[in-house]
C-alpha cells in the first residue's frame, strides 16, 4: 500500500511539473483595449475562440480608459514597455513602434490583406513606406464614416420626396430648404464645426488636398467648396452659431440642432447612430443619406481606431496570427456587427453587415457601409496624413470667422492657405 501510495504521489508530482512546464512555454499576448461601446468585450469573446484554435497562445484583454491610450501608451512605448497589441487612434503618429506583420503572414495572407484592407494600410506607414507601398501594421477595428442625417418626418409633412442616391450637395440643400420653408423649420442644414467634416464637401467639388509632392494645397476645388459653404450661411440656410459662434479652431457638433428640430438635415457621422436611436427616435423618424455628390466625387470622410502589434512584443508571430484571425472575413464581420461599427474590410463592406439593432439604426449603418467603397482617394490620404491637423484646424477657424462676418470669403481662404503652409513648415523643423 505504501509503495502504491508513493507511486501515486510521484505521478501527481510529475503531472504538476508537466503542467507548470506547459504553462511556461505558452505564449501570452497582452492586448491593451479601450471601448467606445463594447469593443473590448467582443474582442475578448473572439479571443477565446482564437485560443481554442491555438492552444499555445493566451490572449489577455486589458481594458483601459481612452486617456491611457492617448497619454500613457506613448510614454510606455518610448521606454520599451507596454502591451503586445494595442487599440489606438493616432495611427501614423505611433508608427515607429509598430511591428510589420508582413514576414509572419505568408504570401497568401499578405495578398488577402492587400486586397481587402489596402485603403487603410497606408494610414499606419511612415512617409517612406507610403511611397514604397510597403508594410502591414494594423487592422481597423472601427471605421467611422461621415454622412448626412435627415428628418424624414419633416420631409413627409412637407410632402417632398428624398432626393435620389446620386443627388448633389446642392440638390440636398435645395430639397432641405423646401422642407424648411414648408414646415417652418428654422434652417435647412447644419454641419459639425470641423475641418474633418468639411473635407468631403471640398473633395466632392474637386479639391485634390495634396500636390504632387504630398504637400497640402489650397486649390480651386477647395475654394469653390469654401465659398459655397460660406454663402449657405449668409443666405440663412445654416445656423451661424455652429461655425460662427465659437472661436479659434474649437470643435462643436450640431446634434442638438438636429434632435431639437431646428434643422432638416445634419452632416456628422456614423458615431452618431446610437445617439440618434436613443434621442432623435423619440421625436421623429430619421435616416442616413448616401454620400452627397459633387462634380468630382460622391464621397465621405473616413476615420476610426485600430489594433496594432508593437515591436517590443516577445511573441511577434503570435501577435500577427491573432490580428490575422481578427481580419478573417467571418470574424471581422462578426466584430463589426456586434460592436455596431463600420467595416474597413472591402469584402465585408460589399457583402453587408448583419447588425442586430433597431430597423432605423440597421438601415443607417448599412448606408454608411455602402459608402465605404466610394470614399475618394484624397479623403483616405488626408485621414492618413500625419499633419492632417494643419488642414482641419485652420479650416474650422478661418471658415468660422467668415461665417461670423469677421472675414470676407476671399480673406478667409487666403489666411487658411497661409495657415496650412505655416503649420506644415513648422512641423518640419
Amino acid at each position: 500500500m505504501k509503495l502504491q501510495r508513493n507511486r501515486i504521489i510521484v505521478a501527481m508530482s510529475v503531472g504538476v511539473l508537466l503542467g507548470i512546464g506547459s504553462q511556461a512555454v505558452a505564449q501570452e499576448l497582452r492586448v491593451q483595449c479601450y471601448s467606445d461601446g463594447n469593443e473590448c468585450e467582443v474582442t475578448g469573446d473572439i479571443a477565446k475562440r482564437f485560443e481554442a484554435a491555438n492552444p499555445g497562445i493566451k490572449v489577455v484583454i486589458d481594458k483601459v480608459p481612452y486617456k491611457a491610450v492617448v497619454e500613457q501608451l506613448p510614454v510606455q512605448l518610448a521606454a520599451g514597455e507596454g502591451p503586445d497589441i494595442g487599440r489606438v487612434t493616432d495611427l501614423g503618429g505611433l508608427n515607429k513602434y509598430y511591428l510589420d506583420l508582413t514576414p509572419y503572414l505568408g504570401a497568401a495572407r499578405v495578398k488577402y490583406w492587400q486586397d481587402n484592407l489596402a485603403s487603410t494600410l497606408s494610414w499606419f506607414r511612415s512617409p517612406e513606406e507610403k511611397a514604397a507601398g510597403k508594410g502591414i501594421y494594423g487592422l481597423m477595428s472601427q471605421l467611422t464614416v461621415t454622412g448626412g442625417f435627415v428628418n424624414k418626418t419633416l420631409f413627409e409633412q412637407a410632402n417632398i420626396p428624398l432626393p435620389p442616391a446620386t443627388a448633389t450637395w446642392d440638390d440636398w440643400m435645395a430639397a432641405a430648404k423646401k422642407v424648411a420653408d414648408a414646415t417652418k423649420t428654422p434652417f435647412a442644414m447644419a454641419m459639425d464645426r470641423s475641418g474633418h467634416r468639411f473635407a468631403p464637401l471640398a473633395v466632392a467639388y474637386g479639391a485634390k488636398i495634396f500636390d504632387d509632392k504630398g504637400k497640402p494645397i489650397m486649390d480651386e476645388g477647395y475654394k469653390t467648396a469654401a465659398k459655397k459653404f460660406i454663402d449657405w450661411h449668409k443666405n440663412g440656410l445654416m445656423p451661424k452659431e455652429v461655425w460662427g459662434g465659437v472661436g479659434g479652431s474649437q470643435y462643436r457638433d450640431a446634434f442638438d440642432e438636429f434632435v431639437n428640430g431646428r434643422v432638416v438635415m445634419y452632416y456628422s457621422g456614423s458615431w452618431q447612430v446610437r445617439r440618434m436611436s436613443s434621442q432623435a427616435s423619440k421625436a421623429f423618424d430619421w435616416a442616413v443619406i448616401p454620400a452627397p455628390c459633387g462634380p468630382a466625387a460622391c464621397t465621405a470622410m473616413p476615420g476610426g481606431a485600430a489594433y496594432v502589434a508593437f515591436k517590443r512584443t516577445k511573441n511577434p508571430a503570435a501577435a500577427a496570427k491573432f490580428l490575422d484571425f481578427l481580419a478573417g472575413d467571418a470574424v471581422y464581420a462578426e466584430l463589426m456587427a456586434k460592436t455596431e461599427n463600420i467595416p474597413a474590410h472591402l469584402g465585408v463592406a460589399k457583402a453587408g453587415v448583419n447588425y442586430d439593432v433597431s430597423p432605423a439604426a440597421k438601415t443607417a449603418l448599412n448606408t454608411f457601409v455602402a459608402d465605404v467603397p466610394k470614399i475618394a482617394k484624397a479623403n483616405y490620404e488626408l485621414q492618413g496624413y500625419g499633419l492632417n491637423r494643419a488642414v482641419f484646424l485652420p479650416t474650422a477657424q478661418r471658415l468660422g470667422q467668415a461665417v461670423a462676418g469677421e472675414l470676407s470669403a476671399d480673406d478667409a481662404i487666403a489666411r487658411l492657405a497661409a495657415d496650412m503652409d505655416e503649420q506644415v513648415k513648422g512641423a518640419a523643423k
